[in-house]
């Protein structure tokens, strides 16, 4: 242990190292291998407080490997690191392998033979705490660990402005970050020139006729309809044909967000309105004048909020957090839920005059399992999104595959679609999925029917790959069932007997750009 005067001496290189090195992360470097040589430390590690993204990492230390500075993430009051952010207050761990607090997110301890302590302060300034100072060392008395903690307590006073220039660095390199990803978004989106709406089914069909009229105008919509139906792409569809489709269209998940930034999100915030609030930002209502904003989970947001959020809605007025300026945005405004609003209004969870508001124009998205006959059109369009990120060539879903996809219920709707075509598409070796290349959910007996099952009697065999050829005839020529019969070296009587026999929908293999007359069966 240190002297008195050694360690006053360290006070002093600690002072000159912070005043004189020009490149802060060398001197905090530097400062830290100065602890851990004075105070023979196993060692040193200092950590700070990223306000914007509520996490703890290590921005420095010395005896750890760069990966594994990497793994020491914390949370405020989360182990003994998160514990001291939390709360301010010094902890003394004199064994660490005795104490549940020590949490050894680094991993470096469990290779040590020797019991080691453990001393964590936080570098504060009155009440604000921007991060700790910690060491380890061999194992000590308690009256030995309380000199090394008022020596760092003392040290993380002179780094303490260091630090605070390294945090406000570090909070506004995540702002900026945030604010590309927001910008990239709104590009994105400009770059999609093109529908993702896929279905020929009826209901879609007369889905897309209300579009169609009511992207031509500057109504509020409110869309309505489960988990993974497509809300986000119906709000595309109404914006990519409107008269604002060169203006931004901005997102926003209601859901994603805590309470305490979404009033920011939608609105924005001047600088020094809260703390972390380092410079002005602009809001998604902002962002979205001459565009669409698009308010996914609506039903998510506080009672508070709605009310801020009716005043733009019926102004197109509003004020930054920490501001005074009125400013105006003119943004159409799409908002979608997952919820019973009108039930949410009774029992007083969601007002009633903004729902009002939003609800001039309800749309209504089905849910997949009323519209089966568009799942194949789904499972092609899916299997070529597929294709292209994952650099395979699928071109087929065997017959079984089919029958499981028509037969499951899907209460995750198009996502969960999406996502077991995706499944499908990575596993499969030969450019086909089969039936066991989707999730076990669709896994049931029930999905294939006897007769079209890979295995069984001669004539059964023979009806599955006569049954196959169908279909697969029938996808190549978009639900043309004329054309699938030239294919196949059939008349249009003898396909409309098979198809009859098979309970095959033509319809339900079109394409969604082909007509009715393009695409029908002659009669027999």
């Amino acid at each position: 242990m240190t002297s008195y005067e050694e360690s006053l001496t360290l006070i002093g290189k600690l002072s000159q190292i912070i005043l004189e090195e020009k490149n802060l992360f060398h001197s905090l470097h530097e400062a830290l291998g100065q602890l851990a040589g004075s105070l023979g430390l196993k060692r040193s590690m200092l950590t700070i407080y990223n306000r914007k993204t509520g996490k703890i990492y290590i921005k420095e230390a010395v005896g750890y490997t760069y990966r594994e500075k990497g793994k020491g993430i914390y949370s405020p009051g989360e182990g003994i690191t998160g514990r001291v952010v939390e709360r301010g207050e010094p902890i003394i761990v004199e064994d660490i392998t005795d104490d549940p607090r020590f949490l050894n997110r680094t991993g470096v301890s469990e290779m040590e033979e020797e019991t080691l302590s453990f001393v964590c302060v936080p570098i504060k300034s009155g009440e604000n705490i921007i991060g700790t100072l910690s060491a380890q060392m061999p194992r000590a008395e308690v009256e030995e660990l309380k000199k090394v903690q008022h020596l760092l307590s003392i040290a993380g006073t002179i780094i303490f402005h260091a630090v605070l220039r390294t945090q406000a660095e570090e909070e506004e390199k995540h702002e900026l970050e945030d604010e590309n990803r927001r910008l990239q978004e709104v590009l994105g989106e400009r770059k999609r020139d093109r529908s993702d709406m896929v279905g020929n089914s009826k209901v879609m069909q007369r889905l897309m006729q209300l579009l169609s009229k009511v992207a031509a105008t500057d109504a509020t919509v409110l869309i309505e309809g489960e988990s993974g139906v497509g809300k986000s792409l119906v709000a595309w569809e109404l914006h990519r044909n409107s008269h604002r489709n060169e203006g931004p269209f901005i997102k926003l998940n209601c859901a994603a967000l805590p309470e305490s930034i979404i009033e920011s999100e939608l609105f924005g915030h001047e600088r020094g309105a809260f703390t972390g609030a380092l410079q002005q930002r602009k809001g998604r209502f902002e962002l979205a004048n001459g565009g669409t904003i698009f308010l996914d989970e609506i039903g998510e947001i506080s009672l508070a909020t709605q009310a801020k959020l009716l005043r733009v809605l019926q102004e197109g007025e509003f004020e930054r957090v920490g501001g005074v300026e009125t400013l105006v945005t003119d943004a159409r405004i799409i908002a979608a839920t997952n919820r019973n609003l009108e039930e949410q209004v009774r029992k007083g969870a969601f007002r009633e005059d903004l729902f009002y508001r939003l609800n001039i124009i309800p749309v209504m998205v089905p849910p997949l399992r009323d519209r089966k006959n568009d799942i194949v059109l789904l499972a092609d369009h899916f299997i070529e999104k597929a294709n292209r990120m994952n650099q395979k060539q699928v071109n087929r879903i065997s017959t079984p595959a089919i029958d499981m996809l028509m037969s499951y219920h899907w209460p995750g709707n198009i996502r969960e679609l999406e996502h077991a075509i995706e499944r499908a598409v990575i596993l499969t070796d030969d450019n086909t999925i089969h039936g066991y290349h989707l999730p076990p959910s669709l896994q049931v007996p029930s999905a294939t029917p006897q007769r079209f099952e890979e295995e069984g009697t001669l004539q059964q065999r023979l009806e599955a790959i006569e049954y196959e050829m169908i279909v697969d005839a029938l996808k190549a020529t978009h639900g043309n069932a004329s054309k699938a019969a030239e294919v196949l070296g059939l008349t249009n009587r003898m396909m409309g007997l098979r198809l009859s026999k098979y309970g095959v929908d033509y319809r339900s293999f079109r394409h969604p750009s082909k007509s009715e007359e393009e695409s029908a069966l002659p009669a027999v």
